[in-house]
C-alpha cells in the first residue's frame, strides 16, 4: 500500500519498511488553518477508560503529535499532528500494533462496525452459555456422586468438561484476551488483564487438577465466569448506546441525497457530498432540506426546531435562508445551494459538539487518574489475598487461588471511568434537543458551579429591535408618510416605523439620507424631514428630552411636528428567567453599555437591584474581575461584539445564536431562539448533571469499598464477582440516564 502523496514528497518524514496498515488514511486527512493535519477515525474495539488511556498515551508519544483524543461514547479518535514529522500511515500502523484497528469515520461504517461488534459478543456469549450449561450438568454428576463415584468415572467427567471448556474459553474469551494482549504489548495494564488472568488461572488450575486425578476441577466456574462477564459487557454496550453522543445522533438528521435541477429543467438525484454551491435543489413537501441555501422559488413553512429550538414551523419566503437537517412541511420550494455538505450549519454544530465531548473536563481527568492506578492495585490485592489465604489460612492453595481470582474480577475501574462521560453525553444531547449547544468540554461543570449571572441588556434581556410605543397618539396619515420615507433607510428605527405602519406603504422617490441626521424629500415644494430633533428644527421644550426612549421627528415646511418614540422591549420570558436565577443563584445583575435611564428602567421592570450602564468592553472586564476577586463564579450572558471580551473573561459564558460571530466563538454555550428559557434549562440540567456525577462517583467508591474486602475475605465466589463487576458499570450508566427523565417532566 502506498503512502499519501504528502508523505512521498516530504523528505522529513522518517523512512521505514512499509508495513501494510488496515486502512489507507490519505483520503481522510485534512489541514486546519494552522497547517496541522487532522484525522478522524472510528476505533470500535474501545470498551473502557483503560483502552482510551492506552491509545492516547501511545499516540501522544509519537513525534509531531499535538493532540490524540478518544471519545468513549462515539468511539471516535481525533488526531492533530504535524505531518512533516509523522505520517498518517504511521498513526494507523501504531493503532494496528496496539490491536485497535481503526476504520474511516463514516456514520454508516460506524453503525456497521458497532453492529459487527455486538454480533461478535452475542456469538461468544451464546457459545459460553451453551458450554456452561453442559459443563454444569457434568459437574452436578460429579458433586452428587462424590462419595460413591470411582476415580476413573470422575476423571472421565472432568476430561469431558475440559474438552468442552477449553475451546469455549479460547473462542469466547477473545474479546478479553485481545484487549489484554494489546495492553501488555504496550507495556500497560487495563481492566481486561486481570479478567483474562482470572479466567486462565481458573482453567489452568482445573487442567492441573484433572491431570493429577484430583477430586475437584473448576471448569464449570471458568466457563460460567466467562459467560457472566460476556453478559455484563454486552449489556454495558447496550446501555451506553442509550447515552450515545448527541453529535453522532445529529448525523442521522442529514438527508442522504438531493434532487438537483439541471439547466434544462430536468431533475437528477445526487449524494449530498457531491452537491456544490450555486446548484439548484428541489425540495418536496415532507422532505428534509439536504443543504444550506437560499429559497429562490416558492413560499413554505419549515420545521427548524433543530436550529431555533422552536417547535412551531417558521414561514420562509423567496430570499430567506434554509439549513440542512430542517424539514419542509408546507409546499414545494427550490433552493440555491450556498455551502458544501461539510460546511453546513448542521456540520458546524456536529463539529462543536464533538469538540466539547472529546475534551477532558475536570471530573473526567479526576476519574482517569483514579482508574489509572486501579490495575496495579488490583494485582497487588489479588497477590496478597492468595498469599494470605495459602500461608495464614491453612485452607490449601485451591481455595486461596479462587479468592485471588474473585479479587481480580470484582475490582474494576469501569464504574469509575464511566461516572462522568455518560452523564456528560446525556446532558449534552438533552440540551441540544432544547436548542442549547455545549461548546466547552468543561462547560457543564462550570455552569453548575456559577453563583452570579450577569446579563447584557440589548439583544439579551431585550429583543434587540425597537418598537414604536406612541402609535395610538399618531395619526395614520402621519405614520404612513413617515414610513414611506423610512423605506429608503436601513436604520433600526426606520424598520420599526415600517413595521408599525402595518399596511402597504409606497416608497417615495428622490429621498435623500443625511448620515447621522435623517431622511428628506420634497412633496410639491413641501420639504418633509424625518430624523433627529435638531435636524428637524425642533427647538421648543414642550416635549422634554428623555433618554429612556429613542425618538424620531417628522417635520415639514408647513410647521408639522410629530414625535415618534421607540423602546427596545424585554423578551417575553425575561422576567421568568430572572426570577429563576434569583432563586437559584446568589445574585443577578445587568452590565450594559446602553444609556443609564434605559438600563435603570429594564432593571426596575425585572426587579434587578444591581446594574451598571454605559460600560465599555474594558469596564465590563474590570467589573467581572472584581466579582472574581470576591470569589464569585460568574455566568456572563451577552450577544454584542462589545460583549466578546467579557464572555471570554467570565467563569462561564453563554450567547444567543443571533449574536455576533466573535461572541458565539467565545461563548461556552450557544442558545437558539429569541427567549431566555434555554438559559434556565441549561442551569437546571447542569446542576442535575453535577449531582448525578457525584452520585456516580459515590456509587463506584462504595461498590469497591464493599466488594473488595468481601472478596479478600473469601465471601465472594468468582461467579458472584463477575456479576457484581458488570452490574456496577450498568448501574452507573442507568443512573446517568435518569437525567433524561427531566426531559419528560419539562
Amino acid at each position: 500500500m502506498s503512502k499519501c502523496c504528502s508523505d512521498l514528497n516530504n523528505p522529513n518524514v522518517e523512512t521505514q519498511p512499509e508495513i501494510p496498515a488496515s486502512i489507507d488514511p490519505a483520503a481522510y486527512v485534512y489541514k486546519n488553518e494552522t497547517g496541522l493535519s487532522q484525522l478522524h477515525l472510528i476505533v470500535d474495539t474501545i470498551h473502557c477508560p483503560s483502552c482510551i488511556r492506552l491509545i492516547e498515551g501511545n499516540l501522544n508519544k509519537m513525534d509531531g503529535i499535538e493532540t490524540a483524543r478518544v471519545n468513549l461514547s462515539t468511539k471516535r479518535l481525533y488526531v492533530l499532528w504535524d505531518e512533516t514529522k509523522t505520517s498518517a500511515n504511521a498513526i494507523v500502523r501504531k493503532l494496528d500494533d496496539l490491536d485497535f484497528p481503526p476504520t474511516p469515520y463514516n456514520p454508516a461504517l460506524m453503525s456497521s462496525a458497532s453492529e459487527k461488534e455486538d454480533k461478535a459478543l452475542l456469538k461468544a456469549m451464546g457459545v459460553a452459555g451453551f458450554a456452561s450449561a453442559n459443563v454444569m450438568l457434568l459437574s452436578v454428576a460429579v458433586w452428587s456422586g462424590v462419595d460413591d463415584m470411582g476415580p476413573a468415572t470422575r476423571d472421565l467427567l472432568h476430561w469431558v468438561s475440559g474438552l468442552i471448556a477449553l475451546p469455549t474459553v479460547a473462542y469466547s474469551g477473545q474479546p478479553f484476551f485481545r484487549s489484554a494482549i494489546a495492553a501488555l504489548k504496550a507495556r500497560s495494564l487495563n481492566m481486561d488483564v486481570p479478567i483474562s488472568l482470572a479466567v486462565l488461572l481458573a482453567v489452568g488450575m482445573s487442567v492441573a487438577e484433572t491431570l493429577q486425578s484430583a477430586q475437584h476441577a473448576y471448569f464449570d466456574a471458568s466457563v460460567m465466569l466467562l459467560f457472566f462477564l460476556l453478559i455484563g459487557r454486552y449489556l454495558d454496550r447496550r446501555m451506553r448506546s442509550k447515552a450515545q453522543s448527541a453529535a453522532q445522533n445529529l448525523l442521522s438528521l442529514r438527508a442522504i441525497a438531493a434532487t438537483i435541477i439541471k439547466d434544462d429543467g430536468t431533475h437528477a438525484s445526487l449524494p449530498v457530498e457531491a452537491v456544490e454551491p450555486g446548484m439548484k435543489v428541489a425540495i418536496a413537501v415532507g422532505e428534509k432540506i439536504p443543504v444550506d441555501g437560499t429559497v429562490i422559488s416558492g413560499n413554505s413553512e419549515i420545521d427548524s426546531s433543530l436550529i431555533t429550538g422552536e417547535s412551531l414551523p417558521q414561514k420562509v419566503l423567496v430570499g430567506d435562508a434554509v439549513f440542512a437537517g430542517t424539514l419542509n412541511v408546507s409546499t414545494p420550494i427550490e433552493v440555491e445551494v450556498t455551502a458544501q455538505d461539510d460546511q453546513t450549519l448542521l456540520s458546524e454544530i456536529v463539529k462543536l459538539m464533538e469538540t466539547a465531548e472529546q475534551g477532558r473536563a475536570k471530573y473526567v481527568r479526576l476519574a482517569d487518574r483514579a482508574a489509572q492506578i486501579y490495575a496495579p492495585v488490583v494485582h497487588i490485592l489479588s497477590a496478597l489475598t492468595f498469599i494470605g489465604w495459602w500461608v495464614l489460612g491453612d485452607v490449601g492453595w485451591h481455595f486461596a487461588l479462587m479468592n485471588a481470582i474473585a479479587v481480580l474480577i470484582i475490582t474494576c475501574p469501569c464504574a469509575l471511568g464511566l461516572a462522568v462521560p455518560t452523564v456528560q453525553v446525556v446532558a449534552s444531547g438533552l440540551l441540544l434537543r432544547r436548542g442549547i449547544l455545549v461548546k466547552a468540554a468543561d462547560g457543564l461543570e462550570r455552569l453548575a458551579d456559577a453563583d452570579v449571572v450577569v446579563f447584557d441588556k440589548t439583544g439579551t434581556l431585550t429583543k434587540g429591535r425597537p418598537v414604536l410605543t406612541n402609535k395610538d397618539t399618531v395619526s395614520p396619515s402621519d405614520l404612513s408618510l413617515a414610513a414611506s420615507l423610512a423605506l429608503s433607510s436601513k436604520h433600526p428605527l426606520s424598520k420599526a416605523l415600517i413595521a408599525a405602519a402595518n399596511v402597504p406603504v409606497i416608497k417615495r422617490d428622490q429621498v435623500h439620507e443625511e448620515p447621522g441626521q435623517g431622511l428628506e424629500c420634497y412633496l410639491n415644494d413641501n420639504r418633509v424631514r424625518i430624523g433627529n430633533r435638531s435636524w428637524c428644527g425642533i427647538v421648543d421644550d414642550d416635549q422634554s428630552l428623555d433618554d429612556e426612549v429613542s425618538e424620531l421627528w417628522l417635520s415639514d415646511s408647513t410647521g408639522k411636528k410629530v414625535r415618534f418614540t421607540f423602546e427596545d422591549q424585554l423578551k417575553d420570558d425575561a422576567s421568568a428567567a430572572v426570577d429563576y436565577a434569583q432563586k437559584h443563584l446568589k445574585s443577578v445583575e445587568i452590565l450594559s453599555g446602553d444609556r443609564e435611564k434605559a438600563v435603570k428602567k429594564a432593571a426596575e421592570l425585572l426587579s434587578i437591584k444591581k446594574w451598571i450602564a454605559g460600560a465599555n468592553p474594558k469596564d465590563k472586564i474590570s467589573y467581572l474581575d472584581s466579582l472574581a476577586d470576591q470569589n464569585h463564579k460568574v455566568l456572563m450572558v451577552g450577544d454584542g461584539l462589545n460583549d466578546a471580551p467579557a464572555l471570554a473573561s467570565a467563569f462561564v459564558s453563554a450567547s444567543p445564536a443571533t449574536a455576533s460571530d466573535i461572541s458565539q466563538t467565545t461563548a461556552d454555550f450557544i442558545f437558539q431562539g429569541n427567549k431566555l428559557k434555554p438559559i434556565v434549562e441549561a442551569i437546571t440540567i447542569a446542576k442535575k448533571a453535577q449531582h448525578l456525577i457525584f452520585q456516580n462517583f459515590g456509587l463506584a467508591i462504595v461498590y469497591n469499598m464493599i466488594a473488595v474486602p468481601l472478596a479478600m475475605s473469601g465471601y465472594v465466589t468468582p461467579l458472584i464477582a463477575s456479576l457484581a463487576m458488570s452490574g456496577s458499570s450498568i448501574v452507573v450508566t442507568l443512573n446517568a440516564l435518569r437525567l433524561r427523565l427531566s426531559e419528560k417532566g419539562a
